[in-house]
Formats: C-alpha cells, sequence, structure tokens
C-alpha cells in the first residue's frame, strides 16, 4: 500500500530501491506519526472537516496504536511502504471510511517533517540528561581531588603543574558549553512544520496555530516553502551539535588511554571495567574510552555526511532526504551510550596520589621558581634567564607548595560558577512545554 499509489503500482526492482531501509528508519517515527496525527485530527475537527463523533473514534484508536507502539508490538507489515501507511492502514481497517479522512490537508511531506522534528525533540532531551549526568559525575570528582597534582603537558611535552581538579571540571565546563548549541539545534528542531503540506500549504482553512500548541512546539515554521527547505538543514545543525559533544568525548577518553598507560600510571579503574590479552596476562586494555574515541570521531564526520547528502538541491522535496534518517537517527543512541559510559568509567575511575613528587617532574616547578623571582621584585626576563641558566648547570632547585588563586586556577576552580552555567544554559530548553502538551495529547 501506498499513500500516493492510484491504479498502476511501481516495478519492484524501483520500489525496493526507493524504498531502501526507510521502512526500518521509520520504526523511529511511529510514536510521533502518531502523536502528529493526533493533533492534526483535533485541529480538522476544528474546521469542520471531521465530525465530533469521528474526532472521539480517530482519537481513541490512535491512542491505541500508540500505546501499541510504546509496548513494542507495532510493526510495518510486508508490502506497506511507511509508517505513515501502516497507520492509516491500521484506522481504515478499523474505522472504514473515516479512516481515510485523517490525511486531509496534509502531505506526506510535513507529515514526516512533523515526525522528525518530534523525534528530534525527543532525543535531544534523552541526550541532554545522560550529558547532565556526566556533568555532574565530573563535577564530583573534580572537587573530590582538586589537590592532587598532575603533570602538564604542551607539545606533548612536560610543561606545567595541573592537578585533577583542573582537568575533571574542564571537561564539565567543555559539556556546558556543549549545550549552548545544542540549545540553539533544539530551537531550530521545536518549531512546527505541519500544514505546509507538499510544500505550497493548502487551500484548507487550516488552523496551524492550534496543532503548534497542542505538540507543545515553541513557533510554526511560517513559511510553507522554508518549512520544507528546512528539511536537511534541521538535520545538519542538529548533527553539529552532536558532533561538539562527540568531540569533547572523543578528547577525554583520549586522555583516559594515556593516563592509564603504564608510562603515565595516573589512574586505574577496576579490572571489570577494562579488558585483558589473550596471551599477556597483566594487560588492563581501556577498551571502552578507546571506543568512545572512535565513534566520537567518526559522529564528529557526520555533519560533513549531511551537507554533502544535501548540497546543491533547489528548493522543494527530494527524495535525497529519505538518506538523511539513516544518518541521524543512529547517532543520538550511539553519543547516548558514549556518555553513559564514559560516566560509568568516570564513577570508578581511581586517581594516584603524589605523583609530581617524582624526580622526573621537577622542572614542571621551573615556571613556579620564575614567578617567585618575579614577585620578589625580579625582572621577569631576568628571573627567566636565572633559572633557565640553573636548569642548563643542573643546578636547579624548587619547593613543590603551588599556590594558585586567580579564577579557574587550581587553587580557585570556580565549580560553582561552572555548575551555575550549566544549569542557566540547560534550564533555557524549558523540556517541561512539550512534556506537558504530549501528556496532554495522549492522556
Amino acid at each position: 500500500m501506498k499513500l500516493w499509489q492510484k491504479s498502476k503500482d511501481s516495478l519492484k526492482s524501483v520500489t525496493e530501491f526507493t524504498t531502501g531501509n526507510d521502512r526500518e528508519m521509520d520504526l523511529f517515527l511511529a510514536p510521533f506519526d502518531v502523536l502528529g496525527s493526533l493533533a492534526h485530527i483535533r485541529m480538522l475537527e476544528s474546521i469542520q472537516l471531521l465530525t465530533k463523533e469521528e474526532l472521539t473514534v480517530l482519537t481513541q484508536e490512535l491512542k491505541n496504536i500508540y500505546w501499541e507502539v510504546q509496548k513494542g508490538n507495532f510493526k510495518i507489515e510486508e508490502g506497506i511502504e511507511d509508517v505513515h501507511s501502516q497507520i492509516e492502514l491500521l484506522l481504515t481497517q478499523k474505522l472504514g471510511d473515516t479512516g481515510k479522512k485523517i490525511h486531509s490537508g496534509r502531505s506526506r511531506n510535513d507529515q514526516v517533517l512533523v515526525d522528525l522534528k518530534l523525534f528530534l525533540r525527543h532525543e535531544i532531551q534523552q541526550l541532554t540528561r545522560s550529558l547532565e549526568n556526566l556533568f555532574g559525575l565530573l563535577l564530583a570528582k573534580s572537587e573530590e581531588h582538586k589537590n592532587k597534582l598532575l603533570p602538564g603537558y604542551t607539545h606533548f611535552q612536560l610543561a606545567m603543574p595541573s592537578s585533577f581538579g583542573l582537568w575533571f571540571s574542564a571537561y564539565a565546563e567543555s559539556l556546558s558549553d556543549d549545550l549552548i548549541p545544542l540549545q540553539a539545534a533544539y530551537q531550530i528542531v521545536n518549531k512546527n512544520p505541519l500544514g505546509s503540506a507538499a510544500g505550497y500549504g493548502s487551500s484548507f482553512p487550516l488552523n496551524r496555530q492550534l496543532t503548534t500548541d497542542l505538540l507543545g512546539f515553541d513557533d510554526l515554521n511560517y513559511n510553507v516553502v522554508y518549512a520544507q527547505m528546512g528539511r536537511g538543514k534541521t538535520e545538519r545543525v542538529v548533527a553539529q551539535a552532536l558532533a561538539n559533544i562527540a568531540s569533547t568525548l572523543a578528547k577525554l577518553a583520549m586522555d583516559a588511554c594515556l593516563f592509564l598507560n603504564q608510562n603515565f600510571a595516573f589512574v586505574s579503574f577496576p579490572d571489570e571495567l577494562t579488558t585483558g590479552s589473550s596471551i599477556m596476562p597483566h594487560k588492563k586494555n581501556p577498551d571502552v574510552f578507546e571506543l568512545i574515541r572512535a565513534k566520537g570521531n567518526s559522529l564528529q564526520a557526520l555533519p560533513h555526511d549531511i551537507a554533502l547528502l544535501t548540497a546543491n538541491l533547489p528548493s522543494g522535496y527530494h527524495r535525497d532526504f529519505q538518506l538523511l534518517k539513516e544518518k541521524i537517527f543512529p547517532a543520538f543512541k550511539t553519543l547516548t551510550d558514549c556518555l553513559d559510559m564514559a560516566s560509568l568509567m568516570i564513577s570508578s575511575v581511581q586517581v594516584k596520589d603524589h605523583i609530581l613528587e617524582e624526580g622526573k617532574y621537577q622542572y614542571l616547578f621551573s615556571v613556579e621558581e620564575v614567578n617567585k623571582l618575579v614577585l620578589s621584585g625580579v625582572p621577569f626576563r631576568d628571573a627567566y634567564q636565572k633559572v633557565g641558566q640553573a636548569i642548563e648547570a643542573g643546578a636547579f632547585t624548587y619547593t613543590p607548595q603551588i599556590h594558585h588563586t586567580h579564577e579557574g586556577s587550581m587553587g580557585n576552580l570556580c565549580l560553582d560558577k561552572i555548575k551555575s552555567a550549566f544549569q542557566k544554559n540547560l534550564s533555557a530548553f524549558q523540556f517541561d512545554k512539550a512534556d506537558k502538551a504530549i501528556g496532554q495529547l495522549i492522556m
């Protein structure tokens, strides 16, 4: 069954090629297609395209389908083109001609657009919860280990003293900033395209504000042509936000792999969180972090994949857009899994103390000694030369005490400021509005 089918069927090979993996991908959209339809029929009744009785029976059957989806019982039957066709078929089988009325005033183009936006909105919310969990763990570990020093590196060479307080909270603050483009993506996602039909509007007197309110969107995509142009653009903007988070995770994972290495030995993890070797009994491999690194790096390519897939397309719908689902849908689970696994690892990390007491780290304190001379009145360049000459002569001496007080330094991590910024960025999403609207729609 195809919603667009008239009399002649397509050649089987054409149908198979053009459908591709769409049926599989459409299962992600099933609950959101029902939600969009629930709002749409409420609007159709308000403009007298459905009777109150028809609205009542359609609403009940759509809710039945919704809960079957939630139970995992929904499937797209063999020979049915997509999720939209399957749901309309179920309604028609149950309600006859009343089921056929559900598509009035919309096209599959705006139907899939609203499904996608509802799906993306939901996935961003789930992702944000996992990100919030990792942020909290990083901040807690920063506070717990704030006085434990470790080497800082530039050019991958020993540079200056750092601390685990700095290391953990650096990634916490990075995640806080990652929320900003994610929230910007959410703003683009959280606009209603329903009513744009095939991209040129409808002669029906549709009430687009009503469906916007019913679905908990913040606003409409007003121009019907632009609503269709948002396909591809929306996914690209979301993908860039995901890539930012993936970049933070990949860097964190790389650090963790290095710090676990025996030549560093700054951290360790319980045996059950690492893997062994088939021939080397001493091995504790950081496979979880290696896979987070690899998946994070792969996700950073996602915006480019989407940009190239949609490059140079004119306005209007094109079947090219169908392939976007295969790119963006799995990315959410991949990134959420990485966040959750990073949380598991960070929650169990064991931090080594007294690292900088080893003699090989003595030159990390050279800048501290220069600064002490400057504070006693010696010009910086003279102090720099004096310490440098002592190092060359093998006469460098130092004291390991660190006294940093400025904002964001080892002695003043500003964890409360980082937490406050994160909460401000998080509150900008206003997930409660969407949750309340959807709750009322399906109750």
